[in-house]
């Protein structure tokens, strides 16, 4: 069995918040403060006072987390934010020190884990790739060895004698990824970076990150995009609360992360309640209608849980405190990290515009779907079609799940009206 390239054993890190920064001392005052910390000691001996408890500043963003990544594997870390990955990734690229435990890196390590970290605005590219390519410990006749296809794999011939503050988010993070992909290091560590290219860009460093690992080297990929994950990683590990929640193969290891956030994120009963605390305060608007439940009524789970290619069938409860005219209502379905993926107007192909009286009203509709199998958050909205004030607004309603079994080649609506155009249909809102 070869040697792991990544072994952590027992890594756990804290940081202390909350605690004033010392600012710089003289030996003057070192000296002045040793003596009145001498003093305050003894006083405390002398009057008994408790003496500063200084554990509520302590937080530990990693906790005895272990695992091992194998040599020339592609491996992810994939957690909510706050996880803990960031601070395992810099430990990891012995930016700051772990608190317990160890990491063990055999080979050299490349870190990707800012847009342009290491750039100096005023340089041009040319000069960055020298300098940045410096700073990942490449040496000087390396840089030179590989500056041609440097230069070809950011893209940026025409902008090389430019200086980098005047290039944009993309070509940053092309020629970063660019010089730390041709270190040719036996780890690379890449965070979230591939978030800021365009697709085509991404392609290109999924393969290149491929071709890495393929050379014998390893990589060590952080992203909130399962698919990239599942795709480029054969294992993974799910970090919760600074602690390994699970870890072994990537498709286990993302199911286990779905079935988590979609916990956290919201209920999954086929009648949601939503209570006034969830609508979204900066949608807050006149305060007119504020969203009281949302129910799935066309499935025969208890649970918001359709089939693949089987319509959605939702009914929307809302209250109105004033009257309301030329309103307009929004659901958009996302995926668990908030990217969406379709929203319906009830405007939308030549919809009408509905007014209300005060009351508790309900509406409903029917939804074409088109959604692969997995687990996804449904957005409830409300505006005014006239100025497009904003009304209301919930980001986590329910949360959805599409089974990959279908129903049948021709799935009809059961309620709420009839698909229009592969979209939506809308009913006429009845009131409560």
């Amino acid at each position: 069995m070869s040697t792991p390239a990544i072994t952590v054993a027992g890594l756990s890190k804290m940081y202390r918040i909350g605690a004033p920064r010392e600012p710089y001392r003289t030996l003057r005052d070192s000296v002045a403060g040793a003596a009145a910390q001498v003093v305050r000691q003894v006083a405390r001996m002398v009057t008994g006072a408790a003496r500063h408890a200084r554990g509520n500043e302590e937080l530990w963003a990693l906790t005895e987390v272990s695992f091992e990544v194998n040599q020339g594997a592609c491996f992810g870390i994939i957690g909510r934010n706050g996880a803990g990955k960031t601070t395992l990734l810099k430990i990891l690229s012995q930016i700051t020190p772990p608190t317990a435990g160890q990491i063990i890196c055999r080979g050299r390590v490349a870190s990707l884990l800012g847009v342009g970290t290491g750039f100096h605005p005023e340089l041009t590219g040319r000069e960055n790739i020298f300098l940045n390519g410096t700073l990942l410990g490449m040496t000087r006749a390396e840089v030179r060895r590989k500056f041609d296809e440097i230069v070809a794999f950011a893209e940026i011939e025409r902008f090389l004698e430019t200086p980098v503050k005047r290039y944009s988010n993309g070509m940053y993070v092309r020629l970063a990824f660019a010089v730390a992909a041709h270190l040719e290091p036996e780890i690379l560590v890449v965070d979230e970076v591939l978030a800021v290219g365009d697709t085509a860009f991404q392609k290109k460093c999924l393969g290149k990150m491929e071709d890495v690992a393929s050379h014998g080297r390893t990589v060590l990929f952080v992203s909130h995009n399962m698919a990239v994950i599942t795709a480029l990683c054969k294992q993974a590990v799910l970090l919760e609360h600074g602690r390994v929640a699970a870890a072994g193969p990537a498709d286990d290891v993302v199911r286990a992360y779905l079935a988590t956030a979609a916990a956290a994120g919201t209920s999954s009963r086929a009648c949601q309640p939503i209570a006034p605390a969830e609508h979204d305060a900066a949608w807050g608007g006149t305060s007119r209608i504020a969203f009281r439940a949302i129910r799935l009524v066309n499935n025969a789970y208890p649970t918001f849980t359709v089939h693949w290619k089987e319509p959605l069938t939702l009914e929307v409860e809302f209250a109105v405190q004033q009257p309301a005219r030329n309103v307009v209502f929004s659901v958009t379905v996302a995926t668990l990290e908030g990217v969406g993926i379709f929203r319906v107007h009830s405007n939308d192909l030549g919809g009408r515009l509905f007014s209300f009286e005060p009351g508790i009203h309900r509406i409903s509709l029917v939804i074409e779907n088109s959604l692969q199998a997995g687990n996804y958050l449904i957005a409830l909205g409300s505006a005014t079609a006239m100025g497009n004030v904003p009304l209301a607004h919930v980001a986590k309603a329910a949360g959805l799940e599409v089974l990959d079994v279908a129903l049948g080649e021709e799935v009809a609506p059961q309620r709420g009206g009839q698909l229009v155009n592969g979209a939506a249909l809308w009913s006429e809102p009845v009131q409560c």
